[in-house]
């Protein structure tokens, strides 16, 4: 099947455009050999008729969709231009993704945007990974250059090329950052330091902003950084090329001069650049002539400063620096003098000797001002033998002036670079191998080209050349290796173009025969070029309009360059005379700069690299090198490094011109990728055979093709039998060792095959499938027709039983119908004529009734009126009596109510005035028992009256009864009463009844009252208590939130200190390893093998390990890095010990632990560290004092509002909460100090505050009697200390200390210091403490990498802290009887046994780390846990590897399972197991376990394509539950191990989701709560479908989910990748040990301690 037959409908194609450059379009009909159109419809719907007719011819096919944003382009199945472009822009502007392979290149487009891609954590996730596998990164390639040179041991080189503002410099600094933290971990030296410092120097002195770039290089330099045996950088080298010095007198528009000039112009305010008389840059000739002086976003103040820092750190002195800014600043006076012409016609000139910017430039470089404007004006000849002077015109006198700057900065730049080398020099070691580089400038054109575009092209013609020939050394190296027959690959060599450029009679020999003529001149030369190579060199031509010009065809592009200063520009000529002045200047520096050139010669490296002097005199050969000349032999050494080694190419390429981020301009890029090679290297690829398939995955791919028996044991076979019948022509593809090999378009060609077949089998399957369905659906309606009809049947058999039923119930119906009717008329009579018989005698018996009634009434009637009479009577005798009464009742109740208003108001009173909250519940305390009193007593007083009044009631009856008796006698004896009589009783009473009536009302309305105030307490009560509830629930809250920052603070400052320590054992060991060198280099000086370069510092710098700002007489660590590295006549920060001396006795610091370390070089950091901590504790303590003093204030200040007794709720509320808030932070400073008692700071400080009073006790008091009792110690002698320690620790061997029972070594110790504090030898007690943790320490240096011996010592030190915790005089005993504490003070042995366990745990850690990395990756992401899974699909563009990357090694990682991972865990859990260390230390321990397996295992996946699948995903998820099972089995789920795995389950999950509706987007958005916005980017742009039946994810999905992100808050900073160097703290849990005695201790025989007594 031919390639023709591709264009089928439907195909999609490229065409040009003039805007575009290509876009998509789609073939409406098939193509036919011999058709001259087809017709094409474009993307935006247009359809046109196409050519197909030379030279046009068939448009380029397009990839499948399969394809689209492949990381590498060689993979692309049509290697073509418009292909290469749209995978560019696909990922630059869908995926963001700025790096794509190109085989060996990488091509890296500048985003114009800082991307969070280059941290610490993308670094440690490239480090050791194979370049195949990963994304495409800087870091990829600089890995790989890193381990081949390892692993080959050969020299390497990154070519790092493209034009002014692609990302050159930055692309650079990555790489020498990454080799940095790769190459300086090991040994953790200052030379990765330094060849970082070397960049903004560089920078700050060869950089500038052009008009496409703000940080442009104005400069070629390649830097060789030295690799030691191990790995480690030992130093660096750096080689610059063609400094383009013209910048230095001459800006174009919105351009400016170098970064330093800007900087120090911008710095002028400072101190110590006042001498320098700068100005803003805008008066300045050399840098406001591009009239823009300032660059967005860049502040040249902080710039400055870090150019100042990075000369530090590199050794160069500050009175150097000075001396270099000096002569930067008379560079910018030099081009303020004014140079002013006179004479007939302006033929001489002249310089004012009043002119003050000559006169600032002669006092910054130490001349004679006077001399240098006689020179500058002037020039000497020599006629005849004799030395004439000649004036020279103003413009003549500018171009000297403008010279003599360049060759200044020139020279100055050369020093720079000299100084830089010198710093950056191997000191110690010869460099084994070394890795280059290479930041030179790309292919350039412009609208008028000169001198300095032609050796940037020449240059890039020459590593056009190499890159050209080293591709087709690697496809050679391909095909030897599969052993296949192969033809020359034909490929555009440009060794003719070099040839007209370098050769005999070339343009460069021709410019330099030109130079050395007297009158020379820019025309002669075009000329001779004109005669020697038009029409003799194809890529020589002359412009039709221009015969001062001329054309060279590079391999980018038709150039065309003026001739016009190629022989100035050349010759770089300089005059001698201010040469000779600036010779015998009295600067140092600048006399140096120049004092070369006195000896008559100069060499490529001399301050004179790339010019001349000229004098009167004739000049010797050696003063003529022309630039051009000297370029050209740089450039060939260069060339010559480049073959020597191994390189590896970058290709930067500018996005677009407008520098804004993520803008794709394929106009210019399409140019870039001309001229920088990448379609050259797809063009090689395309000529021999690019696409490339293993026969495993070939016979995975296209199995359904092959026919006949297919063996899966031998699928070379299969595969070679097959093929034939698929690809009749053998030139199509060829058959390697491993692989299979195909010609462009061919695997297009297969897949068409593939997917015919696979459509015909589809066809088949779907016509079977038909069948059988609608064969299913007449089984299904047949079916369906015999229910129906037996349905119909049943219905009509229904319907006539139906029918005789309803007859024969009509006829009952009927009978019953009759039947009723007859009965109910009987039953109607019947019940008439009993009606009637009810009525009559209903009538009768009414009669009767009413009879009865009206003689009761009369009967009623006659009572009524005799009881009415009777009541009279006794109305009369009881109104007399109720007056009685009455008047009696009105007084008592006058009294009660004056008592009870005066009750009221002295409530009332009390209610306003104290309205306080504590204050009015005591108060409705004190009323409700004063009224419950009052209510008894006036039940008391009630029972009484009732008592009376019962009484009074019974003597009134009495004489009522008499008073009737005497009526009826007076009656029947005396006249009646008169009516006047009658008329003042009656009012009497109706008085009597109105007084009661008021006092009844009054007892009503107090009543009322009172149960309004009972209520009102109630009220009250009911508030306080929901305010007391409140302000409990408020303080709770308080108190929690106070703990939890308590809490974290705690955490932080653990994590701190631990973090220290850490780094306090590793300068330790530094430490060892620089004294152990140093007694080497001092054995093989005395015997005379070698010298040692005696700058190279041996001390360690001091460990300052908690800076203090407080504290005056601690230098800087800066100060004390500068010291130790760049200052080795004065290694020691602080020499003169009397200040430290002085302050430790002012605060009373005790120095016997000092005096200990007597001799070592870290005592003075211990010092310094106790003093700080001192000083942080009296801060603490007077800041402390200080809240307590606020706090009584306040306390009494309350205590005055509530006496005064005044109504001024809110200011007690206000002094209320101030003291609630005052205590609430004494309360969490206390908490505080007692919780970080273990931590470096705060212990100490505790530790410190009491030693003075601890000696003094122990001075004055004597030891308890208790302690003379004890029995059950172990005695050792003084003498037998060191062998005990020996016996017990440093000797004994590891298969010794496992065979002894967990903590055994503490418990002896522990006793024997028992026994040495028994008997009063405090002393003996702390030197034997002091000598278990060197002896502790030393065995677990000795074991670093053993993890059973290191959980044993950590046991041990563990046991033995609480031993001494538990007994320290410090700690309360008073509980326990049987606990006796010890009379020394072990606070300082139990503050480094702590240290010490921290130690042992971090390195248990680091041990388990180092085994678990090489295989985290392999056994989670690579292995298949699921067998089958990952094998069971085949990705189209998985066929090839990147071209001329070598497979590696996979030795070390063959084992790397899921099974190995766990073995490495249990490993660990046995070794922590076995020694009974506390699960709370165990959960800790996985729990960082299992954040670097999540850590590392997403790194890799967020930085890996292949890995981010469906299958992938669900073999992570597995792989993740072996992991939880085996926590579970082991109890360890609950200390957050599970809880750090979850990141990495959300991302398994992620890529089994569905990807396609919003509703989608949403569930994905809520289930990944535990990854960042950039992860659930990153992993949705990287998942590629593994087979047909996945979908890609869609853009338009992408953007739905970004946009659903937006609006999920996360608390950290976004940041792709998870830190793997995060390392959470541990808290060692205080368990009180059970008592030891040396009667319940087994000690075996082998430990050789019996010289140890019982006591």
């Amino acid at each position: 099947m031919a390639t023709t037959e591709l264009y089928t409908k439907g195909a999609s194609v490229w065409v040009p455009d003039p805007e575009a450059v290509w876009v998509s379009a789609q073939l409406l009909q098939d193509y036919r050999p011999g058709d001259q159109h087809i017709r094409i419809q474009l993307n935006d719907g247009r359809e046109m008729e196409y050519p197909v007719l030379p030279p046009a011819g068939l448009p380029p096919l397009g990839n499948p969709d399969i394809l689209e944003g492949e990381n590498d382009l060689t993979a692309l199945t049509f290697l073509h231009e418009p292909a290469v472009l749209h995978n560019l822009r696909v990922r630059f502007l869908d995926y963001s993704s700025i790096y794509t392979y190109c085989g060996i290149v990488l091509v890296a487009l500048n985003p114009y945007e800082q991307l969070p891609i280059y941290g610490e954590e993308v670094i440690d996730a490239y480090s050791g990974q194979d370049m195949a596998d990963m994304e495409p990164h800087i870091f990829s390639v600089a890995e790989e250059a890193y381990r081949t040179m390892i692993r080959e041991e050969k020299n390497q080189s990154i070519i790092i090329s493209g034009e002014s503002g692609s990302g050159k410099t930055v692309s650079a600094k990555f790489t020498m950052r990454y080799f940095a933290v790769v190459g300086g971990a090991s040994q953790q030296t200052s030379v990765e330091e330094k060849v970082l410092a070397s960049n903004p120097i560089m920078e700050a002195i060869g950089n500038a902003k052009t008009t496409r770039n703000d940080n442009s290089s104005r400069f070629g330099k390649y830097i060789e950084i030295g690799f030691g045996r191990r790995g480690d950088i030992i130093g660096a080298n750096m080689r610059t090329y063609l400094l383009e010095k013209s910048r230095v007198v001459f800006q174009a528009a919105q351009e400016r001069n170098y970064h330093i000039f800007y900087q120090l112009c911008a710095s002028r305010d400072l101190p110590e650049l006042r001498t320098l008389k700068l100005d803003s840059a805008e008066n300045f000739h050399y840098t406001n002539q591009g009239q823009d002086v300032h660059i967005s976003g860049t502040d040249d103040v902080v710039e400055l400063q870090r150019t100042r820092n990075a000369f530090t750190i590199l050794g160069v002195q500050p009175d150097q620096q000075m001396e270099i800014f000096r002569i930067l600043a008379a560079i910018l006076h030099l081009g303020n003098i004014n140079i002013q012409a006179s004479g007939r016609g302006g033929d001489r000139s002249y310089i004012d000797v009043n002119d003050r910017s000559l006169a600032i430039f002669a006092k910054l470089l130490g001349v004679e001002g006077a001399q240098m404007a006689q020179w500058l004006c002037h020039r000497r000849l020599a006629v005849g033998g004799e030395m004439l002077v000649k004036p020279i015109t103003g413009q003549q006198a500018n171009e000297a002036r403008d010279a003599l700057a360049k060759h200044v900065y020139e020279q100055l730049f050369t020093w720079t670079v000299q100084r830089l080398n010198s710093s950056l020099k191997a000191q110690r070691e010869q460099p084994k191998s070394f890795t280059g580089v290479l930041d030179i400038y790309g292919f350039e054109t412009f609208d008028r080209n000169s001198f300095e575009q032609f050796c940037i092209n020449y240059a890039n013609e020459k590593l056009q050349q190499q890159f050209n020939r080293h591709v087709f050394q690697l496809e050679q190296e391909e095909y030897l290796r599969e052993e296949l027959p192969w033809n020359r690959i034909e490929f555009s060599d440009n060794q003719p173009c070099i040839v007209l450029i370098e050769g005999q009679l070339g343009l460069l020999d021709l410019l330099d025969e030109e130079c050395r003529m007297p009158k020379g001149s820019d025309e002669n030369w075009a000329r001779k070029l004109y005669d020697q190579h038009l029409n003799h060199s194809p890529h020589f031509r002359k412009p039709r309009m221009s015969n001062s010009a001329f054309i060279i065809v590079h391999f980018a592009d038709m150039v065309q360059y003026e001739c016009d200063g190629f022989l100035d520009k050349n010759r770089d000529t300089v005059f001698e005379e201010p040469i000779n002045i600036l010779r015998a200047s009295q600067s140092e520096l600048v006399a140096e700069l120049f004092q070369k050139e006195s000896a008559g010669g100069s060499l490529p490296n001399s301050s004179i690299a790339n010019g001349s002097v000229r004098s009167g005199k004739r000049a010797h050969r050696e003063h003529k090198l022309t630039v051009g000349f000297q370029f050209r032999q740089s450039l060939q050494l260069l060339m010559d490094t480049l073959n020597s080694t191994t390189p590896h190419y970058v290709r930067c390429i500018k996005s677009n011109d407008l520098k804004k981020p993520f803008l794709f301009d394929p106009k210019r890029a399409v140019q870039q990728l001309r001229a920088c090679g990448v379609l050259e290297t797809i063009r090689i690829s395309a000529a021999g055979y690019p696409s490339r398939w293993t026969y495993e995955e070939f016979y995975t791919r296209y199995r359904v093709l092959l026919h006949g028996s297919l063996s899966k044991d031998d699928m070379r076979c299969s595969c070679q039998s097959a093929l034939p019948d698929l690809i009749p022509d053998p030139e199509q593809y060829c058959f390697g060792k491993t692989k299979v090999f195909f010609r462009a378009g061919q695997v297009a060609v297969l897949e068409k095959l593939r997917g015919d077949r696979l459509h015909a089998a589809g066809v088949l399957i779907q016509s079977w499938v038909r069948g059988w369905l609608q064969h299913r659906h007449y089984q299904r309606l047949r079916w369906a027709t015999f229910i129906l009809q037996r349905y119909i049947r049943g219905t009509l058999a229904r319907r006539l039983a139906w029918s005789l039923r309803y007859t024969r119930a009509a006829l009952i119906i009927q009978k019953t119908y009759r039947m009723l009717a007859v009965r109910q008329l009987y039953l109607t009579i019947r019940e008439a004529t009993i009606k009637i018989q009810a009525f009559i005698r209903g009538t009768q018996a009414r009669r009767i009734y009413r009879q009865m009634l009206t003689e009761r009434a009369v009967v009623f009637l006659q009572a009524r009126v005799r009881g009415w009479l009777a009541r009279c009577s006794f109305r009369r005798v009881r109104a007399a009596v109720l007056l009685m009464q009455c008047c009696v009742r009105r007084r008592a109740a006058r009294k009660e109510l004056l008592r009870l208003r005066a009750e009221a108001r002295s409530v009332e009173k009390y209610r306003e005035l104290n309205k306080g909250m504590e204050v009015k519940l005591m108060q409705l305390q004190l009323r409700a028992d004063q009224q419950a009193r009052e209510s008894a007593s006036l039940r008391e007083t009630l029972q009484s009256e009732r008592e009376a009044h019962s009484c009074e009631l019974e003597q009134l009856r009495s004489s009522l009864l008499k008073l009737q008796i005497q009526l009826q006698e007076n009656a029947n004896t005396a006249p009646s009463l008169t009516d006047k009589q009658e008329e003042d009783r009656r009012r009497a009473e109706e008085k009597a009844a109105q007084e009661i009536l008021q006092l009844t009302q009054e007892i009503q309305a107090l009543r009322v009252e009172r149960e309004s105030l009972e209520k009102e307490r109630d009220d009250l009560a009911i508030r306080l208590q929901d305010q007391e509830k409140a302000l409990e629930e408020n303080h709770q809250q308080t108190v929690n939130q106070a703990d939890a920052s308590v809490r974290a603070e705690l955490e932080e400052e653990r994590r701190r200190y631990q973090s220290l320590l850490r780094e306090f054992t590793r300068l330790e060991q530094r430490y060892d390893n620089l004294r152990d060198m140093s007694v080497f280099t001092t054995n093989e000086r005395s015997r005379g093998h070698r010298r040692t370069d005696s700058a190279v510092s041996l001390e360690p710098p001091s460990p300052v390990t908690t800076p203090f700002s407080s504290s005056p007489v601690f230098p800087s660590p800066e100060e004390v890095r500068r010291i130790s590295v760049t200052s080795p006549t004065d290694r020691r920060p602080w020499r003169d010990e009397q200040p430290l001396n002085i302050l430790m006795e002012d605060m009373s610091i005790a120095k016997d632990t000092a005096e200990r370390m007597k001799g070592e070089d870290l005592r003075y950091a211990y010092d310094a560290v106790r003093v700080a901590n001192k000083f942080l504790e009296r801060q603490l303590l007077s800041q402390r004092a200080q809240w307590e003093q606020e706090i009584s204030d306040l306390r009494m200040k309350l205590q005055q509002a509530q006496d005064r007794d005044t109504p001024g709720d809110p200011e007690i509320n206000d002094l209320t909460e101030l003291v609630m808030v005052q205590e609430q932070e004494c309360v969490r400073l206390r908490r505080e100090l007692k919780e970080l008692k273990h931590t470096v700071s705060l212990r100490r400080i505790l530790s410190y505050a009491g030693v003075a009073i601890a000696a003094s006790q122990d001075a004055t008091s004597p030891a308890p009697q208790k302690s003379q009792m004890l029995t059950g110690l172990l005695e050792c002698r003084k003498k037998d200390e060191s062998k005990l320690i020996k016996h017990l620790i440093t000797d004994v061997r590891a298969e010794g200390v496992l065979s002894l029972p967990p903590g055994l070594a503490a418990r002896v110790l522990f006793l024997c210091v028992r026994q040495a504090d028994c008997s009063g030898d405090q002393t003996r007690v702390k030197g034997l403490c002091s000598a278990t943790v060197s002896a502790i320490k030393t065995t677990l240096k000795k074991h670093g990498n053993d993890l059973d011996v290191t959980a044993v010592w950590l046991k041990n030190a563990y046991l033995l802290k609480d031993f001494l915790h538990q007994h320290s005089p410090r700690q309360d005993v008073r509980g326990s009887e049987e606990l006796v504490p010890l009379v020394t003070d072990v606070q300082d042995s139990v503050r480094a046994l702590s240290d010490l366990c921290i130690q042992a745990y971090q390195q248990l850690l680091s041990i388990s780390e180092s085994r678990l990395q090489p295989i985290i990756v392999p056994a989670m992401l690579e292995s298949e846990t699921i067998p089958g899974l990952a094998g069971s699909s085949v990705k189209l563009s998985s066929g090839r590897k990147r071209a001329g990357s070598d497979p590696r090694p996979t030795a070390s990682t063959e084992g790397a399972t899921m099974s190995a991972v766990l073995r490495e865990l249990s490993a660990l859990h046995t070794a922590l197991s076995r020694q009974d260390l506390p699960s709370a230390l165990q959960e800790q321990a996985f729990h960082q376990l299992m954040y670097l397996l999540a850590a590392s295992t997403l790194n890799s996946l967020l930085l890996r394509k292949d890995m981010c699948c469906w299958n992938r995903g669900l073999q992570i998820r597995y792989n993740v539950s072996l992991l939880e099972e085996w926590l579970r089995s082991r109890s360890l789920q609950t200390g957050g191990a599970v809880t750090a795995l979850e990141p990495l389950i959300q991302a398994a999950q992620l890529l089994q989701m569905s990807k396609k509706t919003e509703a989608d987007g949403q569930a994905m958005v809520q289930a990944c709560n535990e990854l960042s916005n950039q992860q659930v980017v990153k992993i949705l742009s990287l998942y590629t479908p593994q087979s047909d039946l996945e979908e890609r994810v869609t853009l338009n999905f992408i953007r739905i989910v970004q946009g659903l992100l937006k609006g999920r808050s996360e608390g950290q900073p976004p940041q792709l990748l998870m830190d793997v160097r995060r390392v959470f703290p541990v808290t060692f849990p205080y368990l009180p040990p059970p008592q030891a005695s040396a009667a319940q201790l087994e000690i075996p025989e082998s430990l050789k301690i019996s010289f140890l007594r019982r006591v």
